[in-house]
């Protein structure tokens, strides 16, 4: 009992310290690569919680149960380097032969794992118990073993010797990612040699450590900036509007103002324009590429969640104006004060990130802007439907690109 007591621990330790990337919605929606940080974390709790059930069945001499659970707990294993692997990969955002070749290694290592657990249901390819119910590891055990301390001393060595080439930030990333592929490499070294000890769950964990000390403090900072920009939106907001009208004007899924708050909006112009005080404004209208597709083969889920991003996009873009929601793939921002001084920049910007997009395949967002021309926009209407129709415009040229 005292392997599963260990081991144990070792689960405890690690829900402590990733509680707030296991519950935290950031790290399941907004970042690629947070998302990737937090399923190696779940898949190292699933690896830990069959590697405890395993030490009280193996004592208990359950051996049909234990025999099943060692089944888990190499699956378990094998998937939690290959999510180390995606996870080390998108963090460093890098590209070159070693990193694509440690990608395919943790595909192949993945597969051939659930291969090779299959057929061990019928040779003792990887492990097998004796009569007496003695844990027995065969070949493709130390095999399996040989291509995790391979992957892990090449993602080390890379990292390592990659440390002078980049910032200070880098160099931080490297070296986290370095000192966890020689901590496991030398527990997993050690879990070859004594198999009935609990030594890859505490090379995991003391690697998980080291990850978290370094390489969670750089993301929480790009996070914590980001929520700050966010709390100064929403603080203006509700200086506006109050906490109550706040909330009746304000889109549930996005977060931006809705279609009340929009109709308002448009009174407001309309009134300055009667009494002569607009002195400028900017419309810029935005339509969703796509959405149809997405809800029709992904589920509305999946659509709500690309309009989620397509708003994030547009709020970082045009962070000192206000955003509505007009329509289900609709948005509109009303440009004043620096945000119309830039326009033309802030949109082209825009206009290129949406670019970058649709050659990686992510969100499409097109966008046209209008400006109050004086004495000739006599309602805001107008200046909709000259954005609108740029809008248009700029759609029609992003279907082409798909020709």
């Amino acid at each position: 009992m005292s392997y599963s007591g260990t081991t144990l621990l070792a689960i405890l330790v690690h829900i402590i310290i990733n509680y707030n990337v296991i519950r935290n919605k950031h790290y399941r929606h907004e970042s690629s690569v947070a998302k990737t940080y937090r399923t190696w974390i779940v898949s190292l709790m699933a690896f830990y919680t069959f590697d405890v059930l395993w030490g009280v069945l193996y004592s208990a001499h359950f051996l049909k149960a234990v025999f099943f659970d060692t089944m888990l707990y190499f699956a378990a294993m094998s998937l939690s380097v290959f999510c180390w692997t995606r996870f080390v990969i998108g963090y460093l955002k890098e590209e070159n032969r070693l990193l694509k070749a440690v990608s395919v290694t943790g595909w192949l290592m993945l597969g051939s794992m659930a291969v090779f657990l299959i057929l061990n249901l019928f040779i003792p390819l990887i492990y097998w118990f004796d009569a007496d119910g003695t844990y027995h590891a065969g070949t493709v055990r130390y095999f399996v073993l040989a291509i995790q301390i391979l992957l892990f001393l090449c993602s080390s060595i890379y990292a390592l010797l990659s440390v002078k080439r980049g910032n200070a930030k880098g160099r931080v990333r490297h070296l986290a990612i370095g000192a966890f592929g020689i901590v496991m490499s030398v527990m997993v070294v050690l879990q070859v040699l004594y198999p009935l000890l609990p030594l890859y769950a505490a090379g995991s964990l003391l690697g998980n450590c080291i990850i978290h000390t370094f390489v969670i403090t750089d993301m929480e900072y790009d996070r914590r900036m980001e929520l700050e920009g966010m709390i100064r939106r929403i603080e203006l907001q509700e200086l506006e509007l109050g906490s109550a009208k706040h909330m009746a004007y304000t889109d549930s899924l996005t977060g931006v103002k809705n279609t009340h708050a929009y109709e308002e909006a448009q009174k407001q112009v309309d009134l300055r324009i009667v009494n002569g005080e607009l002195k400028e404004l900017g419309v810029v209208v935005f339509d969703l590429n796509g959405l149809k597709e997405i809800n029709d083969t992904k589920g509305h889920d999946a659509g709500d969640q690309y309009i989620w991003k397509a708003c994030r996009m547009i709020c970082r873009q045009f962070t000192h104006s206000p955003v509505f929601r007009i329509g289900g793939d609709e948005f509109v921002v009303f440009l004043e004060g620096e945000d119309y001084k830039n326009r033309r920049q802030l949109l082209d910007e825009f206009d290129a990130q949406i670019d970058e997009n649709h050659r990686n395949g992510d969100v499409i967002v097109a966008s046209g802007l209008a400006i109050y021309r004086p004495g000739y926009d006599n309602s805001y209407r107008r200046i909709f439907e000259r954005a609108d129709q740029r809008m248009y415009d700029r759609k029609g040229d992003l279907k082409a690109m798909d020709v």
